[in-house]
C-alpha cells in the first residue's frame, strides 16, 4: 500500500501527462495547482510547446534524463493508460528512478496496474492528486 501523505510530501517534480494550456480544462487547473503548491510541474502533451510557463514535452521519452521524475500523473483516457505505464518502465529503465504512477478519477486500466506492478512502480488509481494534496498535505 502506498502512503499517499508521504509521497505527497516529499515529491518534487510531477509531470501532468495530458495536461492542456486551456485554463477551462482540469489537467490545467490541477496543474497550476500543483505549481502553486511547490511543485516543478513538467507539462506533457504534443500539442503545446510551453504550459504554464514550464516547457511542454511531447512524451515523458524527451524530459532529460537527469531530471528527478517523482510522480507521473496521467490524464488520458483509460485506453491510452497502458501506454503510458509503458512510458514509465520506460523511464524507470533509462533512469533508475522508481516514479509513482499517479491516475486520476476514472483514467485507470487493469493492464495499466499490472504492467506498474511487474515493473515494481507505485500505482495510485483513481484518485485526484489535488484533492488528495488538500486532505493529507495541505489540510
Amino acid at each position: 500500500m502506498i502512503d499517499l501523505q508521504q509521497t505527497l510530501a516529499t515529491a518534487r517534480t510531477i509531470a501532468v501527462v495530458g495536461c492542456s494550456a486551456d485554463p477551462r480544462r482540469t489537467s490545467h487547473r490541477i496543474a497550476r495547482y500543483l505549481q502553486r503548491a511547490g511543485y516543478r510541474i513538467l507539462p506533457v502533451n504534443p500539442n503545446y510547446e510551453e504550459v504554464l510557463g514550464e516547457p511542454c514535452y511531447p512524451d515523458l521519452q524527451h524530459i532529460p534524463k537527469e531530471t528527478q521524475l517523482d510522480i507521473v500523473n496521467i490524464f488520458r483516457r483509460s485506453a491510452h493508460t497502458a501506454d503510458m505505464v509503458r512510458q514509465v518502465v520506460q523511464w524507470q529503465a533509462e533512469t533508475g528512478q522508481t516514479p509513482v504512477v499517479w491516475t486520476q478519477l476514472g483514467v485507470s486500466s487493469p493492464e495499466a496496474e499490472r504492467l506498474a506492478a511487474g515493473a515494481g512502480l507505485p500505482y495510485v488509481r483513481n484518485r485526484c492528486i489535488a484533492v488528495e494534496h488538500r486532505r493529507l498535505v495541505d489540510g
